[in-house]
C-alpha cells in the first residue's frame, strides 16, 4: 500500500488516500477513483496535460521506477526534466520531480502529488 497526498490551490483541502501499489492503472487511476481535479486529456502519455509534481516522502527510500519513452519525450517537450534527472532516470531508475500521472506507477512508498489544475501545469 501507498499513501498518496494530493494538494493544489484549486482544492478546498488536501486529500489523503490509500492506494494499491502495482495497479496497472497508474497514478491516474487513483486520481479518477477519488475525483481529484487533475486534468487528463489523452491518458496515454502523449499530451502532457496530467503533469504533476511528485515528492517522495520516505526519505532516501525512493523506489526505482522506469520512465516510459512517451513520458520522457513529453517531459522534455514541456521543459520539466533536467539532463541530470534524465540521466538518473535512465541509469538508476530514479524518478524525476515532474511526472505524468497516466504513466506513473505507484510503489509501496508515500508520495505528495502537487498540481495547478491547468493542463500541463504543475
Amino acid at each position: 500500500m501507498a499513501t498518496v497526498y494530493f494538494t493544489s490551490p484549486i482544492m478546498k483541502k488536501n486529500l489523503k488516500v490509500e492506494a494499491t501499489t502495482g495497479d496497472r492503472k497508474a497514478l491516474l487511476g487513483v486520481i479518477k477513483k477519488h475525483n481529484v481535479p487533475v486534468p487528463h486529456e489523452c491518458e496515454d502519455g502523449e499530451c502532457g496535460s496530467c503533469l504533476v509534481k511528485v515528492t517522495h516522502l520516505d526519505g532516501d527510500r525512493i523506489k526505482g521506477v522506469m520512465l516510459t519513452d512517451k513520458e520522457r519525450m513529453a517531459l522534455k517537450s514541456l521543459g520539466k526534466i533536467t539532463p541530470k534527472e534524465e540521466e538518473n532516470a535512465s541509469v538508476h531508475d530514479l524518478p524525476p520531480t515532474y511526472r505524468l500521472a497516466c504513466q506513473t506507477m505507484l510503489t509501496d512508498e508515500d508520495i505528495l502529488v502537487e498540481f495547478t489544475g491547468e493542463p500541463g501545469g504543475a
